[in-house]
């Protein structure tokens, strides 16, 4: 049986939730010398990034303007941070 280990997200306001993951995973999905707490908040901006483009550009019906500069914001914090477009990265251009 895997153990699982903790990590905690703090919201704006100060609040905090916790995530379970299997122990070792974020070790097998990392890459040499990266911190643990990087590679979830990559992870977490990754899963955030493609929600966001899904609703902006896969969703049934209009987007309204708030909506597709979320999802603009979103792609411009996952190049800030991983040095290529979301598009590039993905594969998916739009």
């Amino acid at each position: 049986m895997v153990d699982t280990e903790a990590y905690t997200i703090e919201a704006p306001d100060g609040s905090t939730e916790a995530v379970e993951l299997p122990e070792g995973l974020v070790d097998l999905l990392s890459e040499q010398g990266e911190s643990k707490e990087s590679v979830v908040a990559d992870i977490t901006l990754l899963a955030f990034a493609q929600r966001a483009h899904a609703l902006v550009h896969h969703s049934q019906g209009d987007v309204t303007e708030d909506v597709a500069a979320i999802g603009e914001k979103a792609e411009e914090l996952f190049e800030e941070r991983f040095g290529v477009s979301f598009a590039e990265a993905t594969g998916h251009q739009h």
